[in-house]
């Protein structure tokens, strides 16, 4: 990645008549992540399609700022109760701008 920052994709599946309880869960991670250093975006978006469905669109200045934040206390809180509330594993794919 030449200039330092990374893009983060990360799709959230929550099971049937737990949308809502997701759906709070992840709002309340934003503020604390846009407040950690080296944190450029992170922005919730919910599926118009499919309500069980979210995706975080994040953007990093660097790849170290964003393990910090993997390592972060919310974000270890949220994987820890994840495993009742997600149908799947959360799918994270990174992203390298280059356009």
């Amino acid at each position: 990645m030449a200039d330092g920052k990374v893009t983060v994709l990360a799709r959230i599946q929550a099971k049937a008549g737990m949308e809502e309880t997701v759906k709070q869960e992840l709002l309340a991670l934003v503020a604390a992540t846009r407040a950690e250093e080296g944190c450029i975006n992170y922005d919730l978006h919910q599926s118009s399609q499919d309500p069980a469905l979210f995706l975080f669109y994040e953007n990093w200045a660097s790849r170290e700022a964003l393990d910090q934040h993997s390592r972060s206390s919310q974000i270890q809180a949220w994987r820890a109760q994840a495993g009742d509330l997600l149908a799947a594993p959360t799918e994270v794919t990174l992203w390298e701008m280059i356009s």
